[in-house]
């Protein structure tokens, strides 16, 4: 394949200054020649991850955000209060590139077999910011996707699959035979609730509304427990009981809910014991926070869950670096296998990168909505 390159393409970049300033930005930025190993990449679509939005913002108070134009290009400034500074010291005045994955066309090819064997084919792609129009990067961090898949097909191929494959890994390996799920609505959920129904494994799915428990239902999904329910702890516990569910992730992270996975594992288990214990039950029960939907402090009432218990945190590059490259090899090839039934990516709206940095659209998917997901097509004309 063919096409011209062009000398710069635009990237979406995040900055805080030093003044307590966000601004975020597109660059001209310079496409540079492919090493023997490195293929350059028309980057045709990269979704807004959760993710994403802690870098693109940071800890900026949006209400206050402003949209001018610098050097012809959109400019989205916003004040960035005291608290917040002390958390973005590690990134001051640094211009940080956004988004963490994507798919598109591989337009030209270094030198090795392995970098010619991907000119033009479709690729997913892991390695961050994408939020461009080109995209230089490695062979390795490229996936080929199937002969006729569209780019918005493969842009999520990384991230929500490869974390919803990573929580039953860790639910295997730290021997425990049920999961609990929250935000479990999300394009994320819906994967996890596929997967677990094809490995037979049981699944508590923890979402906000009615609307989302019937849409979850309507998957296939058999143990739904609504929070905006008034028996919703009853029926989590219930739950909990019929699965033996002792693992649970969490993408909400503020407020009471983790402890209240905690809690509600604990009545469980307390239901099974034969001996009252003032210490609680012993059985060992596991909370991994993965997301920040909620960024209030998380609030556990320590009383309540007895002893043996833990509260982490998840991330997925470490995960993946623990298990080592076969088992992500594993992982990668089921996606690609099942790319467009069990890690099929919805998205709400598709948008331009000059559309991203509009007001009334940054505003829109900065609130995180549950079954809102936006997908940017860098060369999508307004």
């Amino acid at each position: 394949m063919t096409e011209h390159v062009p000398s710069t393409g635009l990237q979406m970049v995040s900055r805080v200054t030093k003044e307590a300033r966000l601004e975020v930005t597109l660059v001209d930025q310079p496409i540079a020649e492919p090493r023997d190993d490195q293929v350059v990449v028309k980057v045709l679509a990269t979704p807004i991850n959760p993710s994403d939005l802690g870098l693109l913002f940071g800890a900026a108070d949006m209400s206050s955000a402003t949209a001018t134009t610098r050097d012809g290009h959109p400019l989205v400034t916003a004040e960035v209060p005291p608290g917040g500074m002390r958390a973005m010291a590690g990134r001051l005045d640094e211009a940080m590139p956004i988004g963490n994955e994507g798919a598109g066309i591989v337009v030209k090819a270094g030198a090795s077999d392995a970098a010619q064997a991907l000119l033009g084919k479709t690729v997913a792609m892991l390695g961050g910011a994408m939020y461009a129009q080109y995209r230089v990067l490695r062979v390795a961090d490229c996936m080929v996707l199937p002969d006729g898949t569209a780019p918005a097909d493969g842009a999520s191929c990384f991230v929500n699959p490869l974390t919803s494959l990573a929580m039953t890994e860790v639910m295997r390996r730290e021997g425990h035979t049920a999961l609990i799920h929250t935000a479990a609505a999300s394009n994320l959920g819906q994967m996890l609730v596929k997967i677990c129904l094809k490995d037979g494994i049981p699944l508590v799915n923890v979402v906000r509304s009615p609307a989302q428990a019937e849409l979850l239902r309507g998957i296939g999904a058999q143990h739904v427990a609504d929070s905006s329910q008034p028996d919703f702890l009853d029926t989590l516990t219930a739950m909990i009981v019929e699965t033996g569910a002792t693992l649970a992730f969490d993408a909400i992270g503020g407020g009471k809910l983790a402890g209240q996975l905690l809690a509600c594992m604990e009545a469980a288990a307390v239901k099974r014991m034969t001996t009252y214990s003032r210490y609680g039950s012993d059985t060992f029960k596991q909370v991994y926070i993965y997301g920040g939907l909620d960024v209030a402090p998380t609030t556990l009432n320590r009383n309540s869950f007895g002893f043996s218990w833990a509260l982490g945190g998840f991330l997925l590059t470490p995960f993946l670096v623990k298990v080592g490259p076969a088992v992500v090899q594993q992982m990668r090839d089921r996606v690609v296998a099942e790319l467009t039934t069990t890690f099929a990516s919805h998205y709400t709206h598709e948008i331009s990168l000059v559309e991203a940095l509009q007001p009334e659209v940054f505003a829109a998917y900065n609130r995180r909505a549950t079954g809102a997901k936006y997908l940017i097509c860098p060369h999508r004309t307004e």
